[in-house]
């Protein structure tokens, strides 16, 4: 379903209404560009401490310390890794039998595994050994390529994929293909991980994200929903924003915790429009992110909520504001996609709950026709009707008080199972 006639003329958020908001927002795509022109080339760089919540707080001390290891390493291009290798699952275990949260195979693990909190015991399976031992491999074979010319970092990047021998042979990153991509992926996603130590640079696809996301105001909320004819033109809250960057070229993850590592996390004080501003109940982890908006200034954020809303304009600052993502086309691209067994297990899950909600649809108007015509019968007088009902509330006060669930926004369908929270 496309906007609904007159949507736009009368629905209100925290009092501001929405032409008035549009006329806003247009104001704001000048000035973002003008912030982008003046701001330009003001990107972090050199920053080893980790973003806030980035890393899950039980493994963050661990990633902060170890990835201080060697100069080759540090603690946000460790977390890169990780995340890349499982996304922070100490669980996980891939066809090729790599395990743990290092994804080690059995043979390098038996050569290069350490005993990280001296236990006395090597535990591929324990994040406490296995944190270290990715560190420590890491370490290792940048000793191996530390003569090798170029940069050393991207060296030993390099000798993780291809092997030390490669690097060496080549002199510097070998002409792999798989081997290229996977040293700038690492790289690139490892921004997203480090703290800012400057101004973020802005976006420049952040005007035409914000304004494809309005052109959606007044469109009705579907959990699952990115946006398809088949889904009546219908988002939740990541279809959403996904969709708003593809119109700019750049194509995020499906859900809200994967899309906050699509670029650098600019602080409260420094936010553009067209940054993501994400939303959890634990605010010191980023996989229990479970909504996102695309933020517009002064405060506010376009976002579809929660069933039952429509996308609408809404506040962010609310006790649950994790933090922001200024979107990067690089970022974007270095996120890894969810194994395809994890894929058809998310879409047996969205078609599961998809169903479970157009049924209770579909009773809710079975019932509301039978009412209707049980109330006409019993009328004793022609023209008397049941009374109307009342007006909806507006703003950020009706979309606390009618939850969709318990936490209060209703998060995005899909997500890998392993190491993802629970989509609600």
């Amino acid at each position: 379903m496309g906007d609904p006639g007159g949507v736009k003329k009368v629905l209100v958020v925290g009092g501001i209404g929405i032409t008035t908001c549009l006329g806003f927002v247009a104001l704001l795509f000048v000035g973002t560009l003008a912030a982008a022109g003046s701001l330009a080339g003001g990107a972090a760089g050199g920053a080893v401490a980790l973003a806030k919540g980035a890393v899950p707080a039980q493994y963050q001390a661990l990633v902060q310390k170890w990835g201080n290891l060697c100069p080759a390493i540090n603690p946000a291009l460790l977390a890169a890794q990780l995340y890349q290798e499982s996304g922070f699952n100490p669980k996980a275990q891939s066809p090729a039998a790599a395990q743990g949260i290092a994804q080690f195979i059995p043979g390098t693990w038996a050569t290069h595994g350490i005993d990280g909190n001296k236990d006395g015991v090597r535990d591929v399976w324990d994040p406490q050994d296995a944190i270290p031992s990715a560190a420590y491999y890491d370490c290792e074979l940048a000793k191996y390529v530390k003569d090798a010319p170029g940069d050393p970092t991207h060296n030993m990047l390099a000798a993780y994929n291809a092997g030390p021998y490669a690097v060496i042979k080549y002199g510097g990153v070998p002409p792999y293909s798989e081997t290229q991509n996977y040293v700038k992926t690492i790289t690139d996603l490892s921004e997203s991980f480090a703290r800012p130590v400057t101004r973020v640079e802005p976006s420049q696809q952040a005007a035409q994200a914000i304004q494809y996301a309005q052109q959606k105001l007044g469109t009705p909320y579907l959990w699952g929903g990115t946006g398809t004819a088949e889904q009546g033109g219908r988002f939740d809250c990541s279809g959403l924003t996904q969709a708003a960057y593809r119109t700019a070229g750049i194509e995020l993850p499906r859900v809200a915790n994967d899309q906050y590592n699509a670029g650098p996390h600019p602080s409260r004080d420094e936010l553009l429009p067209g940054d993501l501003v994400f939303f959890s109940d634990d605010l010191t982890n980023s996989r229990a992110i479970r909504h996102v908006g695309i933020y517009v200034g002064g405060g506010y954020m376009i976002d579809a909520p929660r069933p039952g809303a429509v996308v609408r304009f809404s506040k962010m600052d609310t006790p649950d504001y994790f933090g922001a993502t200024r979107v990067t086309a690089a970022g974007a691209e270095a996120l890894p996609t969810a194994p395809a067994e994890e894929q058809t297990e998310e879409q047996a899950e969205e078609q599961t709950e998809e169903q479970t909600e157009e049924q209770a649809e579909e009773q809710t108007e079975e019932q509301a026709e039978e009412q209707a015509e049980e109330q006409t019968e019993e009328q004793a007088e022609p023209g008397e009707g049941p009374e109307g009902a009342a007006e909806a509330e507006s703003g950020e006060e009706a979309r606390r008080e009618e939850p969709a669930t318990p936490e209060g926004r209703s998060d995005e369908a899909g997500g890998p199972l392993v190491s993802r929270a629970p989509a609600s």
